[in-house]
């Protein structure tokens, strides 16, 4: 029976790769048949990780996708070991919380570098690379995955930082999406609510839990190995007829016609 969500003989990179949903990914890609290239600011986090899975098709590098020659980095890296680079899941992210009229431009600055900035530099490095191949009909398609939050789409308080950078990337990807899809190289997001991860740990905390779960139809939290589900099914070719969308995996907290 043939998987529509195969990976077999792809290349991707996973941003945020040592801990929760971009480890899931990782994890998950490579039991698709990916290799892929693990991209995280917690050097020893994401070389522990990448050791406990397939050397030979793992490559794991540590910086900070806010740095635009990091992500050349990672995409020369990925190039150099495994060729063609087929899909990009630009999931690191950080957070800065304060109320608005606390908030300093620190603060302000380091969220939209890394959540909304980072995700741009790893997309372009990505494009320099997939166009041309794909131009010249050496490689048939590409795939961006944008990981954003509900907390784009419905504000949040606390961290109007952090909500300006997730709903920025919605206009990244549509913008790619629309740049791109006559090479074949497909830009999607996925828009989470509150995954179980050490990033989300005190809003999950006892303080908030009964408040955000009553917010949630299905009245659970998304755990990471079910968040790298959509994700991967965005990098297959079973999303093949599918670019410029976002998805919502919220379990109902925000739904839409």
């Amino acid at each position: 029976m043939i998987n529509p969500m195969s990976l077999e003989g792809a290349t991707v990179v996973v941003t945020g790769a040592a801990q929760g949903i971009g480890l899931a990914v990782s994890r998950l890609c490579l039991e698709l048949g990916a290799a892929v290239v693990m991209a995280d600011m917690n050097r020893d986090a994401v070389f522990a990780a990448a050791e406990t899975f397939d050397g030979a098709r793992t490559l794991a590098l540590d910086g900070n996708v806010a740095d635009p020659a990091f992500a050349e980095r990672i995409l020369d890296g990925a190039a150099k070991k495994f060729g063609a680079v087929h899909g990009l899941v630009n999931n690191a992210g950080i957070v800065r919380p304060a109320m608005i009229e606390k908030m300093t431009d620190q603060q302000w600055r380091e969220v939209i570098d890394v959540n909304l900035s980072g995700c741009y530099y790893c997309l372009q490095a990505f494009g320099r690379r997939a166009l041309p191949r794909c131009k010249a009909g050496e490689q048939t398609w590409g795939s961006i995955v944008n990981v954003s939050s509900i907390a784009g789409r419905k504000g949040t308080i606390g961290q109007i930082n952090y909500s300006a950078a997730k709903s920025g990337l919605f206009g990244l990807t549509m913008s790619a999406a629309l740049e791109w899809a006559k090479f074949g190289i497909r830009s999607n997001a996925v828009c989470f609510g509150l995954v179980e991860t050490p990033m989300t740990e005190v809003i999950r905390g006892e303080k908030f839990r009964d408040m955000m779960l009553a917010r949630i139809p299905m009245g659970r939290w998304t755990t990471p190995e079910e968040a790298a589900n959509p994700i991967c099914f965005l990098l297959s070719n079973a999303a093949s007829f599918i670019t410029g969308q976002t998805l919502s995996v919220d379990g109902g907290a925000f739904m839409s016609p």
